[in-house]
């Protein structure tokens, strides 16, 4: 089973319908007995950080998902919030990627919404992706390139489109919603 971590956030049932075309049964929950059996956690979300953050605080959560052992994804405001701190409502955030949430300058169009395809990429998350393949981002943040980025993507700077420390994988756009190439991904994950 697959737990959907259930927070203040919004696209988790997307997320859902994505793992259940894969054939994947799952949970949205914010249940920590279940979180904590599932074989694999996602941590997805729409949202703002202050009140995301705030809701997994007031709940135990955030203590949970960073003593998770078993593989975990950030997806969009997920991998957001693994980071250190965010300019949204600078918000302490997990401390579990070296790297900190900016807004992106005002120099281009903000949000960085639609399709684009990545300048680096490695790790197993995207085996059988390459660096041209579109996916789809919908962000006004964007998490700085560190020793964790797995895959970059550049919209007006280069900027961490994947991460991973450890047993915890994220990405800033949203694979059940960038058609194949999100779906090979999001298999990708359950493969680990």
């Amino acid at each position: 089973m697959i737990a959907i971590i259930k927070y203040n956030a919004g696209n988790i049932r997307s997320v859902q319908n994505a793992l259940s075309r894969l054939g994947s049964d799952s949970i949205i929950t914010d249940d920590h007995d279940e979180i904590r059996k599932a074989l694999k956690v996602i941590f997805p979300g729409v949202g703002e950080a202050g009140s995301a953050m705030r809701y997994l605080r007031e709940r135990g959560l955030d203590k949970l998902i960073t003593s998770l052992t078993q593989p975990v994804l950030g997806i969009c405001l997920g991998l957001q919030l693994m980071c250190r701190h965010s300019e949204e409502a600078d918000t302490k955030c997990l401390d579990i990627f070296d790297a900190d949430v900016k807004l992106f300058p005002k120099t281009n169009k903000v949000p960085h919404m639609g399709w684009n395809n990545f300048t680096t990429l490695k790790g197993d998350l995207f085996k059988g992706v390459s660096e041209k393949d579109d996916v789809y981002f919908v962000h006004s943040y964007y998490a700085t390139l560190s020793s964790c980025t797995t895959a970059i993507c550049d919209y007006i700077l280069p900027f961490s489109a994947g991460m991973r420390k450890d047993n915890f994988y994220s990405v800033q756009f949203h694979p059940e919603k960038s058609a194949l190439v999100g779906e090979r991904i999001l298999k990708n994950f359950l493969e680990l």
